[in-house]
Parts: structure tokens; sequence; C-alpha cells
């Protein structure tokens, strides 16, 4: 039986990967958490052999936990589910360490599948990532401007280019408007752009929106 912890802080989202994994025999949920905090205090007293995480937590990031797990030598598995498409996250998340990456928009039975890949210690990756991938190992050396932002400052790009306010990214993200500020200003450098406008401009032609 594979133990399965899900962290997503969406009650429904939760329910509906829970009932997908409910629908196969190997598969059992043991515990869900709705931000870091709850999921950490989850780890301890629980163990799973497979992590199902979304990337767009409250406060950490999912970005952040993987980093975080992997720093601690976590034995944990992590598969990550999120909305963003994969060009814009799959590739990071991989790299902090998941084993893999599912659009929370895709086939359930993808889902279920991915599951069972990561149990087993196999990367899990669609055919669009895998292209992703062998593209970036045969690209020329130069990178996109973006590509040089922290997961957070690219977070923060993302949401400011869907038309959010500094205001709605700091509760959404539990920070303070003061640091969203700050983020966005460093996407500004790094970007060498100088408003909102440029940015969204620049978000949609990279296609990161």
């Amino acid at each position: 039986m594979i133990k399965v912890i899900l962290c997503d802080d969406h009650a429904l989202i939760r329910r509906g990967i829970r009932d997908t994994l409910a629908d196969v025999d190997d598969i059992e949920v043991v515990g869900e958490a709705g931000d870091y905090g709850e999921l950490r205090s989850l780890l301890r007293t629980t163990p799973c052999d497979v992590l199902v995480l979304d990337i767009n937590l409250p406060g950490r990031s999912g970005l952040d936990v993987l980093h975080v797990l992997k720093d601690e030598g976590s034995p944990v598995k992590v598969l990550v589910v999120s909305m963003y498409p994969e060009d814009q996250y799959a590739i990071r998340a991989l790299k902090a360490g998941a084993y893999g990456y599912v659009n929370k928009g895709g086939d359930p039975a993808q889902l279920v599948a991915a599951v069972r890949m990561v149990a087993q210690g196999r990367k899990y990756v669609t055919p669009e990532m895998a292209q992703m991938l062998v593209e970036s190992l045969t690209a020329p050396a130069t990178e996109a401007a973006h590509e040089r932002l922290s997961d957070r400052e690219l977070q923060t790009l993302v949401m400011i280019a869907s038309g959010k306010r500094l205001s709605d990214i700091a509760e959404e993200l539990t920070l303070s408007p003061k640091t969203v500020s700050v983020y966005r200003a460093r996407v500004l450098e790094k970007l060498g752009l100088s408003n909102n406008s440029e940015l969204t401009v620049y978000a949609i032609r990279n296609g990161l929106v």
C-alpha cells in the first residue's frame, strides 16, 4: 500500500485528489495539510511514501518546501501538482528535488500513474516535460532573463502579470505588502523593466501567463 500525504491550501482541491486516489486499491491518503506548518507537524507524526505537494502555498511556497526537505535529507518522495503550466515550474521543481510534476487540469489517471511511479523512486515526466528537459540540455548557454529570478521572484512576476494587485499577492502568499514590493523591485531590476505594464508584456511574450 502506497501511503500518501496531500498538501494544498484549497480544501476542495485536496478532496478532488483524495477522491481520485481513493478509486484505486494500492494507494491510501494518510494525512492532509493546508500549509507548511501543518505539513511539518504531519510529517513528524505520520509516515508516508509520497507527498503530493502544491506549488502555490501560503507563506513558504512548494518550491521552498522542496528545498527544505532536500537539505534535511528527507526520504519522502515529492510529486508536485500545480495549476501552473509545465514550462513555468516543472524543471525548477525537478531541480529542487521533486520526483514528478503533474498539472491539476490533467487526466486523473495521470495522477494515479505518477503517484505509483514516484513511490517506486522513479521520476515521472510527461512527454512535454521530457521535451523541455532535452531542449534545456541542448540549448545554447544563453538563458532568458526570467530564468535568473528566484522561485519567489518568478511567482511574483507571474501573479503581477496575471492582474493581481500587490495587496492581493501579499495576502495569498501570507507576506507583508512591503516584502512583495521588494520582490517586485528585484524583478524589475533583473529584467531591466520599469513598471507593471512592461512586466505583463514581458510575461506574455515569454509564455509565462
